[in-house]
């Protein structure tokens, strides 16, 4: 007798975080559904890196939703606003950066609890960190906590009590070193992954926004190369 899967919804950028949630949750036994967005980025060259992620772990179902941010702007992400380069650790650590897109984690776990409902799913999971991070107020563990407590009054599984809705931050703790590290340990191919805010029409990254940087600090805290850039 075979034992159904749990569902879980995945939030995939494609970037290094997000594929790294992917294979923790693979690696935990979960029937995998991933979700993308399509949201008027500027580096929309992630999607593609969400694909190839998807398709690499082998996941049930991967959809991108559409959602037009650009409308409301606000954001070096989604309007004519440079993306910041060379920033220090220091200068990244304190503040919210222009990168900062309004309310989009808020949005993101909507329709991620909107598709969990329909696959009778009680899981999502988010690669959100509250320590190498740029400041963002919704990587915050008070805010993905409130947003739980939200989402079991919002849904008719929840009011029913037939769906206790749990949203996993497996890497909210985490340095961008330990999150690498732990993606090297389940086969995480980083190859495959977009990190940065203002990448080539290639894809090729940047290099120096904070997104690029952070991540060259991981790999370099764990004495490994990015294979994005020994492929660049």
């Amino acid at each position: 007798m075979t034992t159904e899967k749990k569902k879980a919804v995945v939030l995939l950028s494609g970037g290094l975080d997000s594929a790294t949630v992917l294979a923790i949750a693979r690696s935990q036994g979960y029937e995998l559904y991933a979700l993308s967005f399509s949201y008027g980025q500027r580096h929309i060259f992630e999607l593609e890196a969400a694909a190839r992620v998807a398709s690499s772990t082998g996941v049930a179902d991967h959809r991108t939703a559409v959602v037009d941010l650009r409308a409301f702007g606000g954001s070096a992400l989604t309007a004519e606003i440079a993306v910041p380069k060379g920033r220090t650790s220091g200068e990244m650590s304190h503040g919210i950066p222009i990168t900062y897109v309004p309310a989009r984690n808020t949005i993101f776990l909507a329709f991620a609890l909107a598709w969990a409902e329909v696959l009778g799913a009680s899981d999502i999971f988010i690669g959100v960190n509250a320590l190498d991070y740029s400041g963002y107020p919704d990587c915050r563990p008070e805010f993905i906590e409130a947003f739980e407590r939200m989402a079991n009054l919002a849904t008719k599984a929840g009011v029913e009590g037939c769906q206790a809705l749990k949203i996993h931050t497996p890497l909210i703790a985490m340095s961008k070193a330990e999150i690498i590290r732990k993606g090297v340990e389940l086969g995480v191919d980083y190859g495959l992954t977009s990190s940065c805010y203002d990448p080539s029409p290639s894809g090729e990254p940047c290099g120096s926004c904070d997104s690029c940087l952070l991540r060259q600090k991981g790999f370099g805290e764990n004495g490994i190369e990015d294979p994005l850039r020994c492929s660049s």
